[in-house]
C-alpha cells in the first residue's frame, strides 16, 4: 500500500508533493502531542458500541472511541458519514431532534451521560458547542458572553465583567473589542463572530469544547487564527473537532478518527493515520480518491 505523508507541526518526514503538504508560518508552528504524551492522558470521553437512529435510518454503527483529555481529536470523513451526529451525541444535542434513538455507552469522566440523574443543562455547560456557522445573539458583545453565566444565576456585574474579559482573552478577541463591548455582536466580521461564539462557549467554564467545522465559512486568515486558538485552548480544555479539511485536521489535531458510512474505520495518532493508515478506505480518503 502506498503511503502519503503530510506536514504537521512537529513532523520531520513530510513529502513535499503530497496533496496535504502545507507550511505554516514559523512563528505559529507548535508541536502536536506525541503518541506517548497522548497515551499518558486519561480518557475524557469513552464511547462504547454507540448506535444512533434518525427514525428508521441507522446513522451510527457500533462506534467505540476514546477522546483523551487536553488533546485535540479530529473527526474526519465525507459528508453524511456520521461524524457530526457523533459529536452531537457527546452533549446530547440530538435529544432535541424528534424520532431519534441512541444505544450504547458514552462516559464523561467515567460517568454515563444518559443516566437518569444526569442534568442535561449541566452537561451542556460542561461540554460546550461551537457550530459551523457563527450564530451570535442580536445583543451586545458583552451580553453575548454574559448570557450563559446569567442563565446560570450569576448576577454580580463585577463577576460578569471578569468572565467576559477572561473569555474574550481566551478566544484571542479581547484586544479587538475591549473598547466596544456595548456594540452589537452582529457588527463583527465573520472570523470575529466565530471567535465570539467560542468565547461564549468558554464563559460557562466547560471541560470540553466541541467544534463542528468552526472554520469552514471563514477566509484563510481567520481560519489560521481559529487554528492557532485551538492550539492554545487544548492546554485547558479537551477539544473534539469535525472537519472536512484534511490539511486542517493534520495541522491542529493530536488524534484523528475516520468515519465512513456511519462507521468508525480507524483512529489513532494523527501523524500515523495520515502517514501510515491501516485501512485502505482511510488512505483513499486522505489522498483525495473519494469524498
Amino acid at each position: 500500500m502506498s503511503r502519503t505523508a503530510t506536514t504537521r507541526p512537529g513532523s520531520s518526514s513530510a513529502v513535499e508533493d503530497s496533496p496535504l503538504a502545507i507550511r505554516r508560518p514559523s512563528a505559529t508552528v507548535k508541536p502536536a502531542r506525541t503518541p506517548s504524551e497522548v497515551a499518558d492522558k486519561k480518557s475524557k470521553f469513552t464511547a462504547s458500541n454507540v448506535n444512533f437512529w434518525y427514525g428508521s435510518h441507522h446513522a451510527l454503527h457500533n462506534i467505540t472511541l476514546d477522546i483523551p483529555e487536553h488533546c485535540v481529536t479530529a473527526l474526519i470523513g465525507p459528508s453524511g458519514c456520521g461524524k457530526s451526529t457523533f459529536l452531537r451525541c457527546l452533549n446530547r444535542m440530538n435529544d432535541m431532534i424528534e424520532h431519534t434513538r441512541v444505544e450504547g455507552d458514552i462516559l464523561l469522566d467515567g460517568q454515563e451521560i444518559r443516566g437518569p440523574r444526569v442534568d442535561v443543562v449541566e452537561l451542556r455547560k460542561r461540554v460546550g458547542m461551537v457550530f459551523q456557522k457563527s450564530n451570535p445573539f442580536p445583543k451586545s458583545i458583552f451580553e453575548n458572553i454574559a448570557y450563559g453565566p446569567r442563565v446560570s444565576g450569576m448576577r454580580s456585574r463585577a463577576r460578569l465583567e471578569e468572565i467576559v474579559e477572561k473569555s474574550l482573552r481566551q478566544s484571542a478577541l479581547w484586544e479587538e473589542v475591549k473598547d466596544r463591548l456595548n456594540d452589537s455582536a452582529l457588527a463583527l466580521s465573520g472570523g470575529q463572530q466565530q471567535r465570539l461564539c467560542i468565547a461564549r462557549a468558554l464563559a460557562t467554564d466547560p471541560d470540553v469544547l466541541l467544534m463542528d467545522e468552526p472554520a469552514s465559512a471563514l477566509d484563510p486568515t481567520s481560519t489560521l487564527r481559529i487554528e492557532d486558538l485551538i492550539f492554545e485552548l487544548k492546554d485547558t480544555y479537551t477539544i473534539a473537532i469535525v472537519t472536512h479539511n484534511m490539511q486542517q485536521a493534520a495541522r491542529v489535531s493530536d488524534r484523528t478518527a475516520f468515519f465512513y458510512e456511519g462507521r468508525l474505520v480507524e483512529s489513532g495518532p494523527t501523524n500515523e493515520v495520515f502517514t501510515n493508515p491501516t485501512k485502505q478506505e482511510t488512505e483513499d480518503y486522505i489522498t483525495g480518491r473519494f469524498g
